[in-house]
Order: C-alpha cells, then sequence, then structure tokens
C-alpha cells in the first residue's frame, strides 16, 4: 500500500482473508464454491483464539479453533457447509481471544471501520459474512458501462401523439414550470410534455455520444397519469409514449449502437383505474373494486368491501397486490406472462419498483423467468439501505443469495457523497464505502445502479448547492434557480461527485438532463423537461470525457476496491485488476498539491505521462499505475511559488 507521511500511517487490519492463498481485499461475501482462510494478528500473550459464526436464519452459534502458526492465527472454512442445507445465507462472527491477561473478543469500530479488543461478551458477532451462490451467467455486458436513466414524459417529442383524455399538455419547456405551482392540481399528476418512445430513438446518438450503454425506463405501460406508477394494463404500452411497435424499434436501433433497455417492473400495486381493479368503472371487463367474483379479486386485501383496502402508503389510487397469490405470478411468470412477453421482445432486464415489499419467492419467481428468455438479463432492485442486512416487514431480506436481485440503486452511497462534499463529512463516506463494497459479492457491486440523483430525489445540482428552496413554499418552488454563486459551488462539487460516481465499483447512472445542469427540488420539480437548446454545453462536454475515460480503463469493469485516505479535504482509493491500478484522487479543498509516483504514470482523463502530478483545489485525478509502482505523500505547493 502507498505510504502518506503526510497524513501518517494507514492503519494494517488485524484480519485478512484469502481464497486459495490469494489476499482479498476487504470483501465478506463470498459464493459456495469459496474456501476462505481467516487470518488474525493477535497480543503475544494470546494463548487461544476460537472463532465464533452466528447463522441470521437459524440462530445457531458454531465455535470453530483456530490454528497457530508463524504469530497468527489461522482457519480455512468451506463456505457451502456453514448454512447446512440452507447452502446460502447471512452470518455474523466475532474472534474469542484468550491471552494471560483475560478474554477478549476482537470487533470492528462502526465509524472508522477498524478492528479493536473489548471485555468479551454472549452477543453475536459484529464482522458480517454473505454466503451466496453464482450465477452462471452474470450480467457481465454490463460491467464498466454506465447508466441513463429517462422519465419518458419529459425527455423528448418526437411523434406528437395526441393526448388523453383530462390530461393537461404542454410542450412549451419555458412554460412548463407553471403548471405545477398548484399542489392540489399537481397530485392529479395529469400535466404531461409529450415526451415518447419514438423521441427516446430519435435522440439515441446524443446518448451514444455520452457513452451510455444502457436505459433506465420509468413505467411505460398504460396509465392516467404522466409517472405511470399506477398501472393500468401492463399489456399495453400508454398511448402518449406510443406503441409497442415503436417500443420494438427503440430495442432495435439502441441494440446496434450498443445500448440495453431495462424497464420499470411495477408489480407491488396497480392503479385503482385499471382493468385488473377499475374502481372508476372506465373498463369493461369486471374488477376486483366491481365484483367479489372478479377473475383478479385474488390479487387484492379489502378490509370492508369495496370501499376499504390494502394500498401502497395508504394512497387509494394505488392498490396494493398480493405479489404472492398464485393467479397473479402466473399472469406476470406464466408461459406468455407479461414478464416473459417483454423480456422476448430483447430487452436486456427489470429495475423493480420498491423491492423490498415484494417477497422473497415472487423475487426468486421473477429472476428466474427472466433469465429463461435471456440468460444474461439483468434485475435491479429499488433497495434504499444495505440490501445484504435489509429487514423489511420484520422478515431478513435475502436479495443477493443468487437467486434473486443481481444488483440494487446504490442510495447508501449516494448520500454519503452528497454530506462529504456538502459537509466534509469524511467518517461517514468513508464508512459507507468500505461497507457497502464489503458487503456486497463483487458481481452485485459490479453491477450497482450508482445514482447522484433519480425520479425521486432532488436534483443533484440543487442539493449540492442550494437547500434554501426547502424554505419556499410550494407554489414558489416550481420555476426557482439558484443564486450564480451557490450555482458555481454546486458545479464545482457535481464534477467532484461525477469523479467518485464513475470511479467506484458499480455502474453510474446518469439521471436524464444532469448532464445538462438541470436544478429542482423533490418531486415534481425534479420532472421538469429536458433542456433541449438551453444545455450547459460545457458541463455536458465534462460527463463526455469522464465516461469516455472511464471506459478506456479495465480496473472500472472488474477491479477490486480498497480505501487509502480521507479527510475533510482530501480522498484517496483506489482499483485494481490484471497487474494495473488506477489510484483516485479528490481534493474538496482550495489548497494545491504535487504528487509523485516511482515509474511513469497516466492520468487517465488528459492522457498526460509523467511521474509527478499536479492536483489542484476542487478537481481530482485518475492516475493509471503497475500494480506494484508506489507513490508519495501529497506535498502542498506554496501559494507564493513563482509558477513562471
Amino acid at each position: 500500500m502507498a505510504g502518506f507521511s503526510r497524513f501518517g500511517a494507514v492503519a494494517k487490519r488485524l484480519e485478512q482473508k484469502f481464497i486459495k492463498g490469494n489476499p482479498v481485499t476487504e470483501r465478506s461475501a463470498f459464493s459456495t464454491a469459496d474456501a476462505v482462510e481467516f487470518r488474525i494478528r493477535v497480543p503475544e500473550s494470546t494463548v487461544r483464539v476460537t472463532m465464533e459464526i452466528f447463522s441470521d436464519a437459524t440462530g445457531k452459534r458454531k465455535r470453530y479453533p483456530m490454528t497457530q502458526e508463524k504469530g497468527r492465527y489461522s482457519l480455512t472454512l468451506d463456505m457451502s457447509k456453514l448454512g447446512g442445507d440452507r447452502k446460502t445465507g447471512l452470518f455474523y462472527y466475532k474472534y474469542r481471544v484468550q491471552t494471560e491477561m483475560g478474554v477478549f473478543d476482537m470487533k470492528k469500530k462502526e465509524r472508522d471501520f477498524t478492528e479493536t479488543y473489548e471485555a468479551a461478551d454472549e452477543a453475536c458477532g459484529d464482522f458480517q459474512l454473505l454466503v451466496y451462490e453464482k450465477r452462471k451467467h452474470p450480467p457481465t455486458w454490463l460491467y464498466g458501462g454506465v447508466f441513463y436513466q429517462i422519465f419518458p414524459d419529459r425527455f423528448f417529442s418526437a411523434g406528437n401523439l395526441p393526448p388523453k383524455e383530462d390530461a393537461v399538455l404542454c410542450r412549451d419547456i419555458k412554460a412548463f414550470p407553471e403548471h405545477l405551482r398548484e399542489k392540489a392540481v399537481n397530485n392529479k399528476n395529469n400535466v404531461f410534455f409529450g415526451g415518447d418512445l419514438a423521441g427516446i430513438t430519435a435522440k439515441l446518438d446524443y446518448l451514444e455520444s455520452l457513452g451510455v450503454t444502457c436505459l433506465y425506463l420509468n413505467p411505460i405501460f398504460e396509465s392516467s397519469s404522466n409517472h405511470r406508477y399506477n398501472t393500468a394494463d401492463y399489456s399495453r404500452v400508454d398511448s402518449m409514449l406510443g406503441t409497442r411497435e415503436d417500443l420494438q424499434t427503440l430495442i432495435d436501433e439502441a441494440k446496434k449502437r450498443g445500448i440495453g433497455i431495462i424497464l420499470d417492473g411495477v408489480f407491488n400495486h396497480t392503479g385503482s383505474d385499471s382493468i385488473y381493479f377499475n374502481k372508476d368503472a372506465n373498463y369493461p371487463c369486471i374488477g376486483a373494486a366491481q365484483s367479489e367474483k372478479s377473475q383478479y379479486s385474488s390479487w387484492y386485501t379489502f378490509t370492508k368491501y369495496p370501499t376499504k383496502y390494502e394500498s401502497w402508503w395508504g394512497i387509494e389510487t394505488l392498490p396494493r397486490v398480493k405479489s404472492d397469490d398464485p393467479t397473479y405470478r402466473h399472469f406476470l411468470f406464466g408461459r406468455n406472462g407479461i414478464v416473459r412477453r417483454y423480456t422476448r421482445m430483447g430487452i436486456a432486464g427489470w429495475r423493480l419498483d420498491v423491492a423490498d415489499e415484494l417477497s422473497d419467492a415472487f423475487l426468486a419467481e421473477l429472476s428466474s423467468t427472466v433469465r429463461q428468455e435471456k440468460a444474461d438479463a439483468v434485475v435491479v432492485g429499488e433497495v434504499w439501505e444495505d440490501a445484504t442486512n435489509k429487514i423489511s416487514y420484520g422478515l431478513r431480506k435475502q436479495y443477493f443469495n443468487g437467486r434473486e436481485l443481481d444488483s440494487v440503486m446504490n442510495y447508501p452511497v449516494q448520500k454519503a457523497v452528497i454530506a462529504y462534499l456538502s459537509k466534509g463529512d469524511f467518517a461517514f463516506l468513508r464508512s459507507t464505502l468500505e461497507s457497502i463494497y464489503s458487503h456486497y459479492p463483487p458481481e452485485a457491486a459490479n453491477a450497482l445502479m450508482n445514482l447522484l440523483g433519480s425520479h425521486d430525489t432532488e436534483r443533484i445540482l440543487t442539493m449540492l448547492g442550494d437547500q434554501e428552496v426547502e424554505k419556499l413554499p410550494y407554489e414558489k418552488r416550481a420555476g426557482y434557480r439558484m443564486s450564480a454563486a451557490s450555482r458555481k459551488r454546486a458545479l464545482a462539487r457535481l464534477r467532484l461527485a461525477v469523479c467518485i460516481q464513475m470511479s467506484v465499483p458499480g455502474i453510474p447512472m446518469i439521471y436524464y438532463g444532469d448532464e445538462a445542469g438541470m436544478e429542482g427540488h423533490k418531486d415534481p420539480f425534479c420532472r421538469l423537461p429536458f433542456p433541449w437548446g438551453s444545455e450547459d454545453r460545457a458541463l455536458t462536454e465534462f460527463y463526455r470525457k469522464v465516461v469516455k475515460a472511464r471506459r478506456s480503463e479495465t480496473v472500472f469493469r472488474e477491479g477490486s476496491f480498497s480505501f487509502v485516505y480521507a479527510d475533510a479535504d482530501v480522498l484517496c482509493y483506489e482499483r485494481r485488476d490484471g497487474g494495473e491500478k488506477v489510484v483516485v484522487v479528490l481534493n474538496r479543498g482550495s489548497d494545491e498539491y504535487e504528487i509523485k509516483t516511482a515509474e511513469v504514470g497516466k492520468d487517465v482523463i488528459t492522457g498526460a505521462q509523467g511521474k509527478t502530478f499536479s492536483l489542484k483545489g476542487q478537481s481530482f485525478i485518475w492516475i493509471h499505475l503497475p500494480d506494484a509502482s508506489d507513490y508519495n505523500a501529497f506535498v502542498k505547493i506554496p501559494k507564493s511559488r513563482d509558477r513562471k
């Protein structure tokens, strides 16, 4: 590891892990095919060490004596046998260390992720261990790529399709915010810009120029709202977006450019105004709200028929579906079910809305169905927390057992990045980066949807630059824009955020318009139309340059991640693969530093080569080096230095 004399020595780990003799960089997720050797360094007075492993699923604790060898203790475990018949599972472990001074437990410090010794107790261990099954055909086509999220109505209009009844249509970008000023009116979600699937197809060349490799589309199925999360008919593309043929054209044209399409699967609830529920009797079929003998009645839970029923977060227009109902599962996963039908069209996978509200059995059957149609399709879940130990409705989720999700949306790192760049909270960033990338299986980490903002959050520029908008009344938020000074600060921080987003494990996801400099508070103000013709072209070009640099480096596909250092101004970590590494250094402060390398390195962004690199204030650098090559401490450049 590189030395940092300016910062002091980096603390060495007391614990190390190996697979078949090869060191593993801070991983705590292993496949059932792995045999893992655990090694620890202990005080000289140690006389015995026992590893205690607690099964989260069974509640059973097992104790394994460790073997002393050359001043350390070690133990090799076959991961497939830890869970017994279950094979996979979540475990917690600790080391019970008996010394001449007493008995102690080796545990983790919560904030800085290093180990410590504490008085022995009977609590279960706090080192986490996840055992999972490897997929035969993981979505490796996705690794090293770039996601781009599109809210279909707000991207680009090409077809001039007629609006639905009761829809408020506004194709004028400048006039659009006026329609969002009244909260009561906007709650109807009937304000449309007119974006359509043909419009996305028309902009594929633009997306290709950004380096995009996969489009994530918010819902496209028939619905009465602009967000379309209240599905009316899964079998039909919404008429304001186009037709099934338009979708097929988009899929085919995107594929020609090396771009996959993933659809938003909203399977936890439907719309009350749908062919399935039909509360408003707008469809000719008999819905669950019209008759208890409806073919769809078993999908829903009524507490007082037909007026009281279970809905998502109590929103009556979103009646919740019983995801384990056999007829519903057949509707989705049967021989000609909805999921198979769209996957056969050639989509690359699915993003699952509110995945934590769908049962493990449902997620397993969905993933199995998708993989039967396309072996390397990707299934990504909307999960806002650490997905390896998530508890939902009192149950521990099994997302990463190898049979459910390929990966999730990376909200934990998003929150930590914003906290670091806005407030300098480096301890939170470090603990989040190290916990997420140690807890997640490598395959899940490589496919993480690394977002800075989405349709469910404020625009990233707004989050980084100006929270004054939160103090404004609702009606003034629609057209609010931050001051020139706030925007300048936000843009500087955004470039640093993009540095992290593009260089940590996973797939960076650009929310449409972020690269154009869009601002906006939470829904609906983060969903304004793309400002075609008024983009921040310098910012767009910055995105192009960084994406190009990212895609040129193989370490960003499946390379390991190792944390080096962080304080309120400087962040440093490394990505390694195949005897090469990229050192990522970010300078959040205003001072300028100099970095010297033992061998000739290359600035990945600019292509400049040498042994000395300058890092100005509020900037970053990616330095490509041979893995064994060292680099020195950052040397602060005096502001008075003659630069001639």
